[in-house]
């Protein structure tokens, strides 16, 4: 079985990940709120402990999970290990001493507790010697809230400040200089401004392989004059073909050789990995990651539609449907300096037909947008499961690229 969930990364103050949340569901059917938050939380523990665990779906990474009054009182938190969990107590759950027993209880196991969609009330107070972190809104508190929360836990240095639903890089500094440490949303997936450059040399001979191997038949010969014109890339491509991982009786020697040896869909996740790694090294690596799983996802989906689409062709335009976050420049501008198929280039400027509903599909799985996710789905003639099904190894194959490219 597979979480009906998706993931929405949080990163620290230099945009590295420090943890995932949660957003689960029931099923794609069941949209939330048509469970209770209680059955929502049994349910997500209930699949962590019996199917696919929780460390497996976040890559090892802490877990914010929402619990209720009532889940909080049943103990399921401690059915998670303080590592891979740190408690969300919703917005909705009153202060009380009841609360505050559960939660100096939890505090003194060892578990990370987090006041989610905070509003400042100074009740409060009684529980910031046990919270770690407080989330607050800024689309809807505004980033008042956060000087407020800032001058009330003045005294608890344990107790760091979430900014959450952050959408812009503007408002990611705004929200730094206000103290925050902590930031969730997706201003990291956007350009942080539209300029012009040109790419470099390096790039250029990125885009040129992730096109020849987006065919349905690589031509070796340009593929290796592509290699030959570019040093460090060759290097890298020898380097992996003679890592340890493929057991090699003889050493590789040639840029020929290595291709014919990895074949294609072993080269193609190669060129991903280099992609990741070197496009924009400044990016936050999460960011690449992300672009990583819609490839990965685009890929897997694209066999199981009605109308099949092709699988490589379908990689290659998940791969780059954040090209312009990346590279923070317009989506056209960068389009038109790469050498890509058309039908590439078509999907991600004009965002129509069905190469284009694909990554809107991946899009909304991201935001966990269980109603439009729906639409698209029978739009596209796919099954339910299967979409959750992809989406999870695609995340999964993401995660083990990255920590293949941090070693």
């Amino acid at each position: 079985m597979y979480f009906y969930a998706a993931r929405q990364p949080i990163l620290d103050k230099n945009k590295k990940l420090y943890a995932y949340e949660l957003l689960f569901r029931d099923s794609i059917d069941n949209v939330f709120p048509d469970i209770c938050g209680d059955e929502a939380t049994s349910k997500m523990i209930e699949a962590s402990r019996f199917n696919m665990g929780i460390s497996e779906f976040t890559g090892n990474k802490p877990a914010f999970i929402n619990f209720t009054a009532e889940t909080l009182s049943k103990g399921y938190p401690e059915m998670l290990t303080t590592d891979e969990v740190v408690i969300e107590i919703l917005e909705t759950v009153k202060p009380g001493k009841k609360l505050l027993a559960l939660c100096k209880d939890l505090f003194h196991k060892g578990y990370t507790l987090a006041l989610d969609d905070y509003e400042h009330q100074s009740v409060w107070a009684h529980f910031y010697p046990f919270i770690k972190i407080i989330k607050v809104d800024i689309q809807h508190s505004g980033l008042k809230e956060i000087e407020t929360v800032k001058n009330a836990i003045s005294e608890y240095p344990n107790i760091k400040i979430l900014a959450e639903k952050v959408e812009t890089y503007e408002e990611y500094e705004q929200a730094l200089a206000l103290g925050c440490e902590l930031f969730q949303g997706y201003f990291f997936s956007k350009p942080e401004m539209v300029k012009t450059r040109d790419l470099s040399p390096s790039q250029m001979s990125m885009a040129e392989l992730l096109y020849e191997t987006s065919k349905p038949e690589l031509d070796l010969d340009n593929i290796t004059g592509v290699f030959e014109r570019d040093v460090s890339i060759a290097y890298k491509l020898l380097r992996y073909a003679n890592s340890p991982i493929f057991r090699r009786r003889n050493e590789i020697s040639t840029i020929k050789q290595a291709l014919v040896t990895l074949g294609q869909q072993e080269l193609k996740r190669f060129l991903g990995l280099i992609f990741a790694v070197n496009v924009n090294p400044d990016k936050p690596s999460e960011l690449l990651k992300q672009s990583m799983a819609r490839a990965k996802f685009c890929e897997l989906i694209s066999v199981e539609m009605t109308s099949p689409v092709d699988s490589s062709i379908a990689f290659l335009t998940g791969l780059l449907s954040m090209i312009d976050a990346i590279l923070d420049e317009d989506i056209e501008t960068v389009l038109t300096k790469l050498p890509l198929a058309q039908e590439i280039k078509d999907t991600l400027i004009s965002r129509k037909g069905v190469m284009a509903a694909l990554i809107k599909l991946v899009e909304l799985t991201e935001y966990a947008d269980w109603e439009k996710i729906e639409k698209v789905i029978v739009k596209l003639g796919l099954n339910k499961d299967s979409v959750v099904k992809c989406y999870n190894e695609a995340l999964a194959w993401a995660d083990e690229q990255s920590m293949l490219t941090d070693n």
